[in-house]
Parts: structure tokens; C-alpha cells; sequence
């Protein structure tokens, strides 16, 4: 028996074992991601146009589907045209502790406890952060906004007013967040493009009245592929499933 050639061959046998092995593990260890992250609550026709338009989804997909009405709201007092100083600023590292941010600013802008920060809006040349009111201290309304503006790590001013939101009736489950996305993924987004953030809230279009109506909408944030600082935003309406792209 020719040794030399054996040990070859069991040497090359348990290279392509181990090849085999970790090439088993690797795609293990993506399924478990992917399944964590709710990529398994897909469609299969979603799955593979991801593929096939190389679209990547960095955040998990939601599986709530809560019964939300439509809302009325209007601003209880005019929304200044330029930035109000602040009495007092304050450390914007603030902005990430809510609990801390509301105590600071509430003596100066009392409905601060009922917004939450939108990390991807603001944040941009003008150097300011936003925030949505929420509707019974859960879901934003994202066509409302108070911006808090810093400078030198302090926040010095804020631009906003106080939103006054009803519940409007007509309440209804909304669309499952999978199926959206779904439809965004085979006929909307681009190739290259990449899901960043999902997230339930209300959304409408804005008429020439004091009081505005918005529905629940699904909101993604998504970064075309070719990077940058801008995202684009795609809201779909939460119980029709129509798709808004301002």
C-alpha cells in the first residue's frame, strides 16, 4: 500500500469535511439570524426578490398587529417660525435618557414627556434632533414634529408646539408588518436598497384646516444603495396598504 498517497487523500477528505462543516454552520448561524430578525414571516416571493434585487433588511420585522383608529389633531397654539432660546441648555447626550430629557425641559416645554426622538430625522446641517408626539404615549404621529437644536453638546433651543390628538373612530387591525414590507420589497424599493428601520405610527396627507386627520401607516426608513446621509422614507397605509413615498 502506497502510505504517502493515503495520508494525502485522508488529509484532503477531511479538508473538504471540514469545508462541508463550516460551510453547514455558516448557513445555520444566517437561517438564525434571519429567522430572529422575522425574515421567516416572508413570503417566499418576498424572499426571493430580496435576493434578486440584492435588498438588505437591517432591523426586525415586527409581528403586532394592534387595533388602531384614525386620529384628529391640531396645534394648540401657533408653531413658531424660528427657534425659541432656551432659558437653561442642557447636555444633549439627554436625548437618549427620555426620562432625564423631559425632567430638564419641562419647566420650559411641558409636553416634552409625551414626544419620543426619531433617530433618523434631523441631525443635519442646521445641527437638531427630532421628535414625534405620541398617540396614548405609544404610536408617533409623524406629521408632527418638535426639533431641539444644539450646539457645542448642549441643547440650546427648540422650534415646536403643543399637539392636541383625539381618537377619530374607525378603528381597525392593521396590516401585518410583513406584508408591507413585502410590497415594498417587490414592487418599490430599488436594487441595493437597505431596510434600516420599521416602525408603526400615524401618517396623513395635510389640508388647509385647523385640524388634520392621519391613519396608522407603517414608516420604513431605507438607504438606496448609494449610501449617504439621506434616507428615504416610505409610509404604507396600515389598513388599505397604499403606498406613500413624500
Amino acid at each position: 500500500m502506497d502510505w504517502g498517497r493515503a495520508k494525502n487523500v485522508l488529509i484532503y477528505a477531511f479538508l473538504l469535511l471540514n469545508l462541508v462543516l463550516g460551510y453547514q454552520l455558516w448557513n445555520d448561524v444566517r437561517e438564525q439570524q434571519g429567522a430572529s430578525l422575522g425574515f421567516d414571516s416572508l413570503s417566499v416571493s418576498t424572499q426571493r426578490a430580496m435576493e434578486a434585487k440584492n435588498i438588505q433588511v437591517l432591523t426586525s420585522v415586527p409581528s403586532d398587529t394592534p387595533t388602531l383608529p384614525k386620529i384628529s389633531y391640531r396645534y394648540t397654539r401657533e408653531r413658531p417660525s424660528k427657534p425659541v432660546q432656551l432659558l437653561a441648555p442642557v447636555d444633549s447626550k439627554l436625548i437618549f435618557a427620555p426620562g432625564d430629557l423631559a425632567s430638564a425641559l419641562r419647566s420650559e416645554i411641558p409636553e416634552i414627556g409625551s414626544y419620543s426622538y426619531d433617530a433618523f430625522a434631523g441631525g443635519g446641517e442646521d445641527g437638531s434632533f427630532t421628535l414625534h408626539p405620541l398617540f396614548e404615549k405609544q404610536w408617533p404621529l409623524f406629521n408632527a414634529s418638535l426639533e431641539l437644536f444644539y450646539n457645542d453638546q448642549k441643547i440650546t433651543a427648540y422650534r415646536g408646539a403643543p399637539v392636541d390628538i383625539q381618537d377619530a373612530g374607525g378603528a381597525a387591525q392593521v396590516l401585518p408588518a410583513p406584508k408591507a414590507l413585502g410590497t415594498l420589497i417587490e414592487n418599490y424599493l430599488p436594487n441595493g436598497a437597505v431596510v434600516k428601520e420599521i416602525e408603526l405610527g400615524f401618517y396623513g396627507q395635510t389640508f388647509d384646516s385647523e385640524t388634520q386627520v392621519a391613519a396608522p401607516v407603517w414608516r420604513f426608513t431605507v438607504e438606496n444603495a448609494e449610501g449617504g446621509s439621506a434616507y428615504s422614507v416610505y409610509y404604507v397605509q396600515g389598513i388599505s396598504g397604499d403606498v406613500i413615498s413624500p
